[in-house]
Formats: C-alpha cells, structure tokens, sequence
C-alpha cells in the first residue's frame, strides 16, 4: 500500500485541480458549439462520444505525463497506461456525453486517484454549473458559485421519506429493473438522467439513494471517494465494495442503505 504522506495528499490534490481545470477548458469550448457531433461506440445502443470527450483526456493525460510520471492511468477514451507508484489516476472526461450532446448542464468530469484498494481521493467536476465536489485526502467540500461549503450527507430517515435517483429508467437488465423498481414503489421521490450529479447531491446532503447497473471503474471511482468522505456508503448490490463498477447502490448513511438493499434482493 502506499503511504500518503501530508506532502504527497497536498501534491495529489494540487494534480487533481489542475486536471479538473484542464478538462473545463477542453470540455466548455465545445458545450453547445453550433454542429457538434458524436461517433458512436456500440451497435447496440447509441453511446456517444465527441471530439470534447477526446480532448479532455487527452489534456489530463499530458498534466499527468508532466506531474506525475510514475503513476498509472485508466482513461474512458485512451485505456491504460501502467504506472510504477502504485497510484493510478482514473479519468472519464465527460460522465454524461448524451446530456452534454443535447445540451443539459448536469454533464460532469469524474476523476480519481487511486491505490490497489480503490479510490482515495475524488472530484465530481461540473464545468458549467462551475461546482466541484472534492472528498478523501481529508477533505469532503463543494466549491461553487456559492463559495466554500462543506459535505456532509442526509442523516437516517425511513425510504418512504426517500429521495432516489438513477440515470436510465431501464436500469440494465429487465430483472435488475424489476430490483430497482422495488426500491422505487418505497421511496418518496424519484428522479431520472442526472448522471454523476446525482452523486454530488448525495454528497451534498440533498439526495439519499442513487441505484444503478452497469458501470465501469471510471464511472465509480470518483464518486465513491467524494461520498465516502461525506458520510454516506457506496457498494454493488450485494452490500461489496465496487471500485471496478457494475450494479451501484450509493446512500446517504448506512441504515438506508440497508434498507434499499432489502428491497433490491426481495
């Protein structure tokens, strides 16, 4: 395990700002650019990508090349390149390409410095709104437009009191539809297509619930560190740690994290 000494969090930290900054710039002078267009990169399903999620990455990656030679990269848009620090750098350049292509300003920049356990620091960048959700490292704060405050989640309360999100109304598979659908007949209120904003609101102590299925490391690993730092609990669907992705159940708190997870294995 590497040992993070106060002067290397103060390095990462620094790194991960200078990133997010970087990813604003590339990201901000294509958002609703007149004839902005995407390729797509399944045959199945329309999942976007654009010359914005390119450029982003490719400008994290030459900070990172510069001030952190030794570590290692997982990017969306350019893969893995190996390190030797034993820290590795996870970089999805624009979590939200389909709201970024239609305009909506929820679309973010998720990027995570990680060890072989998994994530120790993270940013939920949001370029337009211009908030950025930081936690690990000691931190857990959201810097805006509003100034300087700090994250803490909801406290407990029943999930009929619930506030729950999820990005796709079809929540992967027609059974894991069926689980999340559970957990939806319970709460309160919920909201769909915010993609890694929801997880900010968690954060933020706005939201309690954010269930979703089939997502990848980068989708994850920055989320995971700002809501951890926060409070709250972020785990697969069995209640296991889920730093690679997959089925996500992100709360505010441990009880109503186990009483979604209840409901998502009824």
């Amino acid at each position: 395990m590497v040992q993070i000494s106060k002067e290397l969090a103060a390095e990462l930290i620094e790194v991960a700002d200078a990133l997010a900054d970087a990813a604003r710039l590339a990201t901000l002078q294509h958002f609703r650019a007149a004839g902005l267009s995407a390729d797509n990169k399944e045959t199945d399903r329309f999942d976007p990508v654009t010359v914005a999620d390119h450029l982003s990455e490719q400008m994290m990656r030459e900070i990172l090349v510069l001030r952190r030679p030794n570590d290692g990269i997982l990017g969306e848009e350019f893969g893995t390149t190996a390190g030797t620090s034993g820290l590795t750098w996870v970089l999805d350049p624009i979590d939200g390409t389909r709201s970024f292509l239609a305009g909506t300003p929820t679309w973010g920049v998720l990027i995570a410095v990680s060890d072989e356990n998994g994530p120790i620091y993270g940013l939920i960048d949001q370029p337009y709104i211009g908030e950025r959700f930081a936690g690990g490292l000691g931190r857990a704060d959201l810097r805006g437009p509003m100034g300087l405050r700090q994250l803490k989640t909801r406290a407990p309360r029943p999930l009929s009191e619930a506030i729950l999100f999820t990005t796709f109304p079809e929540v992967g598979t027609p059974e894991d539809g069926a689980a999340f659908n559970r957990v939806k007949a319970q709460a309160r209120l919920t909201r769909y297509g915010t993609d890694c904003y929801a997880y900010g609101l968690i954060a933020a102590g706005q939201i309690d619930l954010v269930i979703e299925a089939g997502l990848l490391a980068y989708d994850v690993q920055g989320p995971i560190a700002v809501i951890e730092a926060a409070g709250g609990i972020v785990t697969d669907w069995q209640g296991n740690p889920c730093p690679m992705g997959g089925h996500i159940l992100a709360a505010a708190n441990r009880e109503i994290h186990a009483q979604a997870l209840a409901f998502l294995n009824a």
